[in-house]
C-alpha cells in the first residue's frame, strides 16, 4: 500500500493544479496499478483514461488477466478513501462498484457531483447518481445498497464535513447526517489519512488528521447508518501523524508505530480508549469534540491519480 506522508499530502493538496476529483477529498485514481478488491479476493477492478472515456476493466489478480472490460463515457476513477492510497468502492458481497468522477472542475469546491454505480458480474451501469454540492465518496454498505458519502459544506473551510446517505435502491439521497449521537457537539472537520475495514465490510475506520484541533477515528457502521467519533490524544506537530499505522484485529482497532509499539488501541465494541503513557495526565478529554481553526490554504479539490499512461 502506498503511504503518503502527511507534510506530502498538505504539499500536493496545496500547490497540485485543478486536475482534481471530490472537491478536498483524496480523490480518485485512474492508475492501472491502483485498484480495488475484496481482502480475499482474485479480481481486481482498475479505471484507466481512454481519451474523453474511461475503460473499466476486471483483472485475475494472479495472473494479470483481463476477464472482462468495459468502455464508459466521461472520466470515472476509482475513489481513494485515504490519504495514504486506500482505494474504495466496492461493496463486500463483491456485486456493486462506485466509480467517481474524475472530471476536471474550478473553484475550491464542485457545485455539482457525481458517481456511477456498477455492476461487477457484466460491467455494465446500473444508474448514474448526481448531487448537486460537493460530495467524495465515503463507503457502501456490505450489500451494496446504501452509499455513504463526505458532503462539504463550507468553501470557506473545505475540511468541514457531514457524512450523508444515498440510497441507491430507491435513488434518494436521505435527509440528515450520520453522526455520533452521543457526542452531538462534535464539528467534523479534517482530513482522512488511513483507512481499515471490517472483514465483513460493516464497520469503515478512517484516521483524520485535523490541524488545528484534535485527531481522531472515525468509526462507520455501514449497516445502520451510524457512527462514533473516537478522539486521539496527540500533542505534538501533525505531520508525524503518518507515522502511525492503523490496525484491526478482531475487537482491537490499534494505531502503532512502524517497529510494532503500540500508540493506543480501541476496543471496538465499547470505544474505549486505552491511553498509552506518552499521551500524558492532561490531555482534555473533554475537549476532543471541540475542532480548531484549518491551518491549510484552500485548494481545488481531490487529486486524481493517473498511471504513467495518461
Amino acid at each position: 500500500m502506498l503511504r503518503l506522508p502527511l507534510c506530502c499530502a498538505l504539499t500536493a493538496l496545496v500547490v497540485v493544479p485543478a486536475a482534481f476529483a471530490g472537491g478536498p477529498s483524496p480523490g480518485v485514481t485512474q492508475d492501472a496499478s491502483q485498484g480495488v478488491q475484496l481482502p480475499e479476493g482474485d479480481v481486481s477492478y482498475v479505471a484507466e483514461p481512454d481519451g474523453a472515456g474511461t475503460t473499466l476493466l476486471a483483472v485475475r489478480e494472479r495472473d494479470g488477466g483481463v476477464l472482462r472490460q468495459a468502455s464508459l463515457a466521461a472520466s470515472w476513477g476509482i475513489p481513494l478513501v485515504a490519504m495514504d492510497g486506500t482505494t474504495g468502492g466496492l461493496s463486500a458481497d463483491g456485486r456493486t462498484l462506485v466509480l467517481g468522477d474524475a472530471s476536471q472542475y474550478n473553484g475550491p469546491l464542485r457545485s455539482s457531483s457525481r458517481f456511477l454505480v456498477v455492476d461487477t458480474a457484466t460491467l455494465r451501469t446500473r444508474a448514474e447518481v448526481r448531487l448537486r454540492g460537493d460530495y467524495g465518496y465515503d463507503a457502501l454498505s456490505p450489500d451494496g445498497t446504501t452509499l455513504y458519502l463526505i458532503q462539504h459544506v463550507s468553501s470557506r473551510d473545505i475540511f468541514r464535513y457531514v457524512v450523508r446517505a444515498y440510497d441507491l435502491a430507491h435513488g434518494r439521497l436521505l435527509p440528515g447526517r450520520i453522526a455520533d449521537r452521543t457526542q452531538r457537539g462534535w464539528v467534523m472537520q479534517g482530513f482522512p489519512l488511513e483507512r481499515v475495514t471490517s472483514p465483513d465490510g460493516r464497520m469503515a475506520y478512517t484516521f483524520y488528521a485535523n490541524p488545528g484541533g484534535y485527531p481522531f477515528i472515525h468509526a462507520l457502521d455501514t449497516v445502520h447508518g451510524t457512527a462514533h467519533c473516537i478522539g486521539v490524544p496527540w500533542r505534538a506537530q501533525q505531520n508525524g501523524l503518518s507515522k502511525l499505522q492503523m490496525t484491526l484485529a478482531r475487537n482491537q482497532l490499534r494505531l502503532g508505530w512502524p517497529g510494532g509499539r503500540t500508540f493506543i488501541s480501541v476496543d471496538t465494541t465499547t470505544y474505549r480508549l486505552a491511553r498509552p503513557a506518552t499521551a500524558g495526565g492532561d490531555f482534555p478529554w473533554w475537549a476532543v469534540a471541540v475542532g480548531g481553526s484549518i491551518l491549510l490554504a484552500a485548494v481545488g479539490g481531490g487529486i486524481v491519480r493517473r498511471g504513467n499512461n495518461t
